[in-house]
């Protein structure tokens, strides 16, 4: 180890916990205090100490009690900050919603899972959490033409070994050019089991896609020109490719006989339905899911929850303090 890696662990240890100043650990090494500052710089860069922000309000807010009213949900979350960027929101509900998704989760239970960036985020904060007899069942197809990753394989992974799970692949495009190859296809004995234990399971996690040029459910080699176009003006946003229009009515149905994943009947059948959404570009899109009753929980960020309650900045009620609990079900 250098003498500077040395040097930064003996400040960020009396700086961190022995709670001196910076001015306090300057007098204790000898040295000037723009000293200390590059010394605890050097010790975060070099990954010697890191730091872990613990939020009550991820686990219950006001803001998160009034979604659950307004769209009446068993539980929301959500992940506090303003003016987030667009990744940075889809990692902090992505945080929140693994941590919600590991309470959730019991042993002998089947987890449907859908594919995506918000997908992505919530797999890889997954902790190791072992369950026994748990299996995770890939409820849309990922297979992609295009050079747009879905993250399938990736999500499925880190959620069979965060909970020990058996995996239960989709290899086939979530949809198919015609329907005369998809009806060939549903015929496999295999792809049929898969398709049918998509539709029982005890929890389903996944997202809502927004509606734009460039979104990954529009990029996947799998539509024609006019069909997108199409897609971009009647359609608000989808969920497992299921596009749908503001008033909650599917917007192309031609599309939506070719497509493969759990129906939005099923869905909505399912007991537990975790959707996750970071991102102000997807409040038309969510507006209309949960209006439709596609989940039963919730997880989002702060701007996205206020655009949802159709606010621009948090006003708490007279008395409350949302630095607390008191008064909230934690879900």
């Amino acid at each position: 180890m250098e003498k500077r890696d040395e040097q930064s662990i003996e400040a960020l240890k009396l700086y961190y916990q022995q709670d001196l100043s910076q001015a306090e650990v300057a007098s204790r090494m000898g040295c000037s205090r723009p000293t200390v500052a590059k010394l605890l710089a050097h010790g975060h860069a070099r990954g010697f100490v890191t730091i872990d922000i613990h939020d009550p309000r991820d686990e219950a807010s006001e803001l998160a009690a009034r979604l659950e009213k307004r769209y009446g949900l068993a539980c929301a979350r959500v992940a506090h900050g303003r003016a987030m960027r667009e990744e940075e929101a889809i990692d902090q509900v992505g945080r929140v919603g693994a941590a919600l998704l590991s309470q959730l989760v019991h042993d002998g239970m089947s987890v449907g899972i859908s594919w995506g960036r918000t997908m992505n985020s919530l797999a890889s904060h997954l902790s190791r959490s072992p369950r026994s007899g748990v299996r995770v069942v890939q409820l849309k197809g990922g297979t992609s033409f295009s050079e747009r990753g879905t993250h399938d394989f990736e999500v499925m992974r880190a959620f069979c070994e965060a909970f020990s799970a058996e995996p239960r692949y989709l290899p086939l495009p979530v949809i198919f050019q015609d329907t005369a190859t998809l009806s060939i296809v549903r015929q496999d004995r295999a792809i049929a089991k898969i398709l049918e234990e998509g539709r029982g399971v005890d929890v389903a996690v996944f997202t809502v896609g927004a509606m734009g040029r460039e979104v990954i459910s529009l990029n996947l080699g799998q539509l024609e020109e006019a069909e997108v176009e199409a897609l971009l003006r009647d359609a608000v946003g989808d969920v497992f490719s299921h596009f749908f229009t503001k008033s909650g009515t599917i917007a192309r149905p031609q599309i939506e006989r070719r497509t493969v994943s759990i129906s939005l009947d099923d869905l909505r059948a399912r007991p537990v339905r975790l959707l996750v959404a970071g991102g102000l570009v997807k409040a038309r899109a969510l507006e209309a899911g949960l209006r439709m009753g596609l989940a039963t929980h919730l997880v989002v960020d702060q701007d996205l929850a206020l655009a949802l309650l159709d606010e621009t900045s948090e006003e708490p009620s007279e008395g409350v303090d949302d630095a607390t609990t008191g008064g909230w079900n934690i879900c």
